[in-house]
């Protein structure tokens, strides 16, 4: 059960406010009406050819030893963002870069990276350290996209990562549940199929 008092209705909160809180992640998720389930998903990967996929993966072996990753801006730069581009060049999804969304004074930030195709969208929250805290304020981002966004789609999809370690997340709509998958997957050496799942959430529905 959800106790009231770990979140005061008449206090302002932002995404950012979740991952500060010492709450369980199933009381926060709770206070907004959704349950919390962790388990092995089997996310959809896409079949087609990435045929720079190994080049990317190179650049990453061949900088990585020489980047110093202490801060969220510096993963963001030369983790996430190659990743995002090589995403573009697959599918041509538009992305937003800190996204304002606003549904009320306890759903409100910004979205680190905010992907939308014709059919589907992916939310992206990028952190330095601490992935499971990162996760609680993904789910309430989440859950906020689900109170604003209207749409057929019966599933949101988000994923919170520290650039070399990616794990995603799935809000079921019409359950009101949002599922943490226990797979992590890594940085240079998961590229592919993690590719392959963002390049399969997001296609649009005429191509690939």
């Amino acid at each position: 059960m959800s106790r009231v008092s770990i979140i005061q209705p008449e206090q302002s909160y932002t995404f950012a406010d979740y991952f500060k809180l010492n709450y369980d992640i199933e009381d926060i998720f709770s206070y907004f009406g959704y349950s919390f389930q962790a388990q092995l998903l089997t996310l959809p990967k896409s079949e087609r050819k990435l045929e720079r996929i190994e080049e990317l993966k190179h650049r990453f072996q061949e900088s990585l030893p020489y980047l110093s990753l202490n801060s969220e801006i510096a993963r963001r730069e030369f983790l996430i963002a190659p990743v995002i581009m090589e995403l573009i060049h697959y599918i041509h999804v538009k992305v937003r870069v800190e996204y304002p969304l606003a549904v009320n004074d306890q759903l409100k930030g910004t979205l680190d990276y905010y992907l939308q195709s014709e059919n589907q969208l992916l939310v992206i929250e990028a952190k330095n350290a601490d992935l499971q805290r990162g996760f609680t304020q993904l789910g309430v981002e989440l859950i906020a996209i689900d109170q604003w966004f209207p749409s057929n789609n019966s599933r949101l999809y988000g994923a919170v990562s520290m650039g070399n370690i990616w794990q995603f997340g799935v809000l079921s709509r019409q359950t009101q549940q949002i599922v943490q998958d226990i797979n992590l997957y890594r940085v240079p050496a998961d590229l592919e199929d993690l590719l392959r799942i963002l390049v399969e959430i997001l296609k649009p529905t005429s191509t690939i």
